[in-house]
């Protein structure tokens, strides 16, 4: 699976398979020891991951029910008649076609797939960058791109990439791409980062947003083990950034009331915003090491 994938997680593999995380868990230790993969939080990638991109039909085929989850959850930001940017990306994808219900919305984007899924919206007016076609991830990259964005302003924008520390921010294995997602970032008012558990903690070759930049991060719930996905989650949270965490097969959540940009988060506040969401972001560390301790 890692090798037709490129990156695949533990909770894919253990379906797959018919055994729990933690027998998978054991045999991917084992595995990377043997040099046939490199591990990653919450899943696994080909050796060289670190520099290595997947190309669309690999990201599409990983972690699918974790990006639907997310990209309900941030089609509930979205305000009717708003003007936003969105990045490449099937995590994108997927919020795309839920943004096509939203009236009067404005999307400029470098993304083909974003493009495709709001082609047939009345209600939505797309905006595409210029640029050279990148076959890989069909996104437009290069000067043309980051020259027609120069003297946008949008109120908010939605990326993702290829990994997500506390350290170093959001980053992606692609020059060009990075370069376009840093031009999107300047246009916009705030940053709302879409990326599931199996990218937290995975650091890649370029840096796109840093952490004090992003506003708002969604992703899914880790599962109950991965207790440095959660470590992660908190170091985010402790650096300011919001943290809206959805739950897979959860149906769309109401637009949460949340506090201003920039402004610090303590886990009772995350906690009081996830309430709106019908989500909770960080939970309890104690109560899942003592989980774990049990099983």
């Amino acid at each position: 699976m890692v090798r037709a994938n490129g990156a695949v997680s533990l909770r894919e593999l253990a379906r797959v398979v018919q055994t729990s995380e933690v027998t998978v868990r054991r045999d991917v230790r084992a595995l990377e020891a043997e040099g046939l993969l490199d591990r990653r939080h919450g899943g696994a990638v080909l050796p060289g991951g670190f520099t290595r991109e997947s190309g669309f039909p690999q990201k599409s085929l990983s972690a699918t029910a974790e990006k639907t989850a997310i990209a309900d959850l941030a089609a509930a930001l979205v305000e009717e008649g708003e003007a936003i940017v969105v990045g490449a990306g099937t995590t994108t994808q997927e919020l795309a076609r839920r943004l096509a219900r939203v009236p009067g919305l404005t999307v400029v984007t470098n993304s083909l797939l974003v493009a495709q899924a709001l082609a047939h919206a009345n209600r939505v007016e797309v905006v595409m960058t210029g640029g050279t076609l990148r076959g890989s991830n069909y996104a437009l990259v290069g000067s043309g791109a980051e020259q027609s964005l120069q003297g946008l302003r949008v109120s908010r924008a939605f990326l993702s990439g290829s990994g997500l520390t506390a350290e170093r921010g959001l980053s992606t294995s692609n020059m060009l791409s990075a370069s376009v997602d840093r031009a999107l970032v300047q246009a916009a008012a705030e940053v709302v980062v879409l990326a599931d558990h199996t990218k937290l903690g995975t650091d890649t070759m370029f840096q796109t947003v840093p952490t004090d930049v992003i506003t708002r991060l969604v992703t899914d719930e880790p599962p109950a083990h991965d207790d440095r996905a959660a470590t992660e989650l908190q170091a985010l949270a402790d650096q300011g950034v919001q943290i809206a965490v959805a739950g897979a097969g959860a149906a769309p959540a109401p637009r949460p009331e949340v506090p201003l940009p920039g402004q610090r988060r303590t886990r009772a506040g995350l906690r009081s915003a996830a309430g709106a969401l019908g989500t909770d972001p960080l939970p309890d560390r104690s109560a899942r090491v003592a989980d774990l301790r049990r099983r």
